[in-house]
């Protein structure tokens, strides 16, 4: 058995507060079943272990959240063409309502202290999450920053302009940082967001990339943002480069330290490792590799929120039907569980 966590936390009143948001919401992308991810993920046991095993106080409805009252009627949320787009933005409607709500249940938690895990769905949901994060770090902390950590294989940092395919999941943090704003077509479609809510570019640290858009590289290069590819990890090995990471955003050992807000999506493994999610690239982190990075990040005491999305377990993958979902959900607790202070001794 693991024993609880012990370390102490920086930004936090109390290190075994947890508040927890189920989002079965899949309108970021096109491709259903990842909305049935938070009940797989709560019916393989996780919530037995983050309460009995690792002994938090949990907070949590009980609900996984549709957001049904805040989804437009059918047939009214038409794709948005936003001028200059290579492709209009898919469900705006909804995923602008849906990640507000979720910002405001995020930040329910988090302006309690809490430490806050939301599990997706789809990662358009990390609008909603990181804004909640951010607003309440700033209130309780005095204006603080945050720093987000972005564990993908993708950037998800296209704007609509750059955007090949529409679908929002491939665009939170180009809100989040405002480099996207609300589409002059349509003003009330994440017009919700603001100065509270946002990231600084210079504060984000991505990890695993490796099937980045062109735009996109060049949306990282014109704001400076750090971001360690799966030749980084190749290279410099994932120690290395978590100690690098946590270096560029002041976590590192001996420095000031800042809260962070991790963001992970499952297809930053490996397909071998977790083939049920809707964009499995081949050549990704082991699970040990993505173990390590949820240990490290929680190991600083700095950790104020977590997401883990984009599990899917209608997706199968390669392998058989059966195995897919089952090894990428034990894949996702597995992530989970280190983020919150499982240790292998």
């Amino acid at each position: 058995m693991t024993s609880p966590p012990t370390i102490a936390t920086k930004f936090l009143p109390a290190k075994d507060q947890l508040g927890l948001v189920a989002v079965g919401f899949s309108g970021g992308q096109c491709k259903p079943g990842v909305d049935a991810a938070p009940s797989a993920l709560i019916e393989s046991g996780l919530l037995t272990d983050i309460q009995e095993t690792l002994e938090y106080t949990l907070y949590h409805d009980g609900i996984v959240h549709g957001y049904s009252k805040h989804l437009p009627a059918p047939g009214t949320d038409l794709p948005l063409h936003v001028a200059g787009a290579k492709a209009p933005m898919i469900n705006p409607i909804a995923v602008s309502n849906v990640t507000h709500a979720i910002c405001d249940q995020v930040y329910e938690h988090a302006s309690k202290g809490r430490l806050v895990l939301t599990l997706g769905g789809d990662h358009s949901i990390a609008i909603g999450s990181v804004a909640g994060t951010a607003k309440a770090i700033r209130e309780r902390h005095n204006s603080s920053e945050m720093a987000l950590i972005w564990v993908d294989a993708h950037a998800d940092i296209n704007t609509p302009q750059c955007s090949g395919s529409g679908n929002i999941h491939g665009m939170p943090v180009a809100f989040l940082t405002g480099i996207t704003k609300a589409p002059i077509e349509n003003p009330d479609i994440f017009g919700w967001i603001k100065d509270e809510h946002r990231i600084n570019p210079s504060k984000i640290v991505y990890i695993g990339l490796r099937d980045v858009d062109i735009p996109e590289k060049k949306i990282l290069r014109d704001h400076g943002i750090r971001a360690f590819s799966m030749h980084d990890i190749d290279k410099h090995g994932i120690g290395k480069v978590m100690d690098m990471a946590l270096d560029h955003i002041n976590c590192g050992p001996g420095q000031e330290g800042m809260p962070i807000h991790l963001s992970f999506d499952v297809d930053a493994l490996d397909p071998y490792v977790a083939p049920s999610t809707g964009t499995p690239v081949r050549g990704g982190l082991t699970l040990r590799e993505g173990d390590f990075i949820c240990e490290v990040i929680h190991e600083t005491g700095y950790l104020v929120a977590m997401d883990l999305v984009e599990v899917n377990p209608a997706l199968s993958g390669d392998g058989p039907e059966s195995i897919g979902p089952k090894e990428t959900i034990r894949a996702g607790c597995s992530l989970v569980r280190c983020a919150l202070g499982e240790s292998l001794l």
